[in-house]
């Protein structure tokens, strides 16, 4: 297992970024500093103030599991989100994000995406459901998509919509 844990310290922002993983790494998927790096770069672009969050990389098998256990799915997704939502020092605790390198391979493949844009995507994805965005109607939907199209041009990646 490799765990990775940052702290921003960035205009009185401090974010704290918990990633780990269960799963040998795929060519081409991000490495633990990146996956940081996005989710604390989207905290910034929110204005979130002293945020926590928590990212599992997993296989498969356990994200199935999970997917099951919590959602009663019985199958592999990309990423799955479990809210927090406390307060620990002046730290909001978001939650944890549960993402499947090989979904997200097997996903950026089918859409023709690179794989690091739609890795992002799925992590921000995940983030939005932790601080409360969803889409299970068509207005909610499409607010949370037109955000996630919004950060990831911010960080130079395409709309995964088109």
């Amino acid at each position: 297992m490799v765990s990775l844990k940052t702290t921003t310290i960035g205009d009185s922002l401090v974010h704290e970024v918990e990633v780990s993983r269960s799963t040998e790494r795929l060519s081409g998927e991000p490495d633990e500093t990146q996956v940081a790096f996005w989710l604390e770069f989207v905290l910034d672009q929110l204005d979130r103030q002293s945020s926590e969050v928590s990212v599992r990389i997993v296989g498969e098998e356990e994200i199935a599991s999970l997917n099951a256990q919590y959602r009663g799915l019985e199958n592999a997704t990309n990423v799955l989100s479990f809210p927090a939502d406390i307060s620990v020092e002046e730290v909001e605790i978001l939650g944890d994000i549960v993402i499947c390198s090989q979904v997200v391979k097997l996903e950026s493949d089918l859409y023709g995406r690179v794989f690091a844009d739609r890795y992002a995507h799925m992590l921000i994805h995940g983030l939005l459901h932790l601080l409360g965005y969803d889409h299970l109607e068509e207005g909610a939907r499409t607010r949370m998509e037109q955000l996630e199209t919004d950060l990831l041009s911010r960080l130079d990646m395409g709309n995964p919509y088109e």
